[in-house]
């Protein structure tokens, strides 16, 4: 789950050092398309993140409602609300191994069983917190702008004739794929890890999970998802939740 980062100038430079090579046709509708992922609406953010979660959805084995695993994952949403900024949450579990968690912009939550198996109902709350978090402080959509930019950027590469790829069909799956491994910066890390604990604290559920599952994390040997980069280290961030406990004992 690589990131995947998008710098104008470079984008410039593949649109313009190149157009010799490309359908000049197909380079305007790239170029279009590159200039609205700056300005994606809500509504567009929306239908894009419909499109993906359901892509997703279509390619991984879900939990049915009387699993183990998704009777599980109800307990635990019920305490962390149904709501992320008045976008009605859709809770699921995949049925893998892989240790992760995501959430994108139109509600859709996914939690791995290869994450509920190694954590506690309090971690596995505060993950989702966390991952609530970068869609509720727009973290999620700037990450959804850069994705779609580097698919103008992949439609303009492979432009002929007046037909130029479009993220409907042959962009979707990496689009989506580029959207659940979507890393961030360590300030929104640390901004969703706090996000979070303020979302615990005000559903009144216990914070200590997220110290544990930092902790837990910390062990793993790599990952490609934010959770579970060194962008702050999980350590680090383990800590920031232990200082702001500690600061409300004082």
């Amino acid at each position: 789950m690589s990131p995947r980062h998008l710098i104008p100038a470079l984008l410039a430079g593949l649109f313009f050092s190149q157009i010799h090579a490309f359908d000049l046709g197909g380079m305007v509708k790239a170029g279009s398309k590159a200039v609205q992922a700056a300005t994606l609406s809500d509504a567009d953010v929306k239908s894009l993140s419909d499109q993906a979660c359901a892509q997703s959805d279509g390619e991984s084995k879900i939990a049915p409602a009387k699993d183990k695993y998704a009777k599980r994952l109800e307990k635990i949403a019920k305490g962390l609300g149904s709501e992320i900024n008045g976008q009605a949450i859709n809770y699921k579990v995949y049925l893998t191994s892989e240790v992760n968690a995501w959430a994108m912009a139109n509600g859709c939550v996914r939690v791995y069983s290869g994450l509920m198996d190694l954590m506690t109902d309090d971690e596995v709350a505060g993950v989702i917190g966390h991952e609530i978090g970068h869609v509720a402080l727009g973290h999620t959509k700037k990450a959804m702008q850069t994705a779609y930019a580097v698919s103008a950027a992949r439609d303009a590469a492979s432009s002929s004739g007046t037909r130029a790829a479009t993220l409907a069909d042959s962009q979707l799956g990496e689009f989506t794929e580029s959207l659940i491994n979507a890393q961030f910066s360590q300030s929104q890390e640390t901004d969703a890890d706090n996000y979070s604990f303020d979302l615990l604290t005000q559903r009144k559920l216990k914070r200590e999970g997220l110290v544990t599952a930092f902790q837990k994390l910390a062990q793993l040997d790599g990952g490609d998802h934010s959770m579970l980069s060194s962008h702050p280290a999980s350590a680090d961030r383990a800590k920031n939740i232990e200082q702001r406990l500690a600061a409300e004992k004082k």
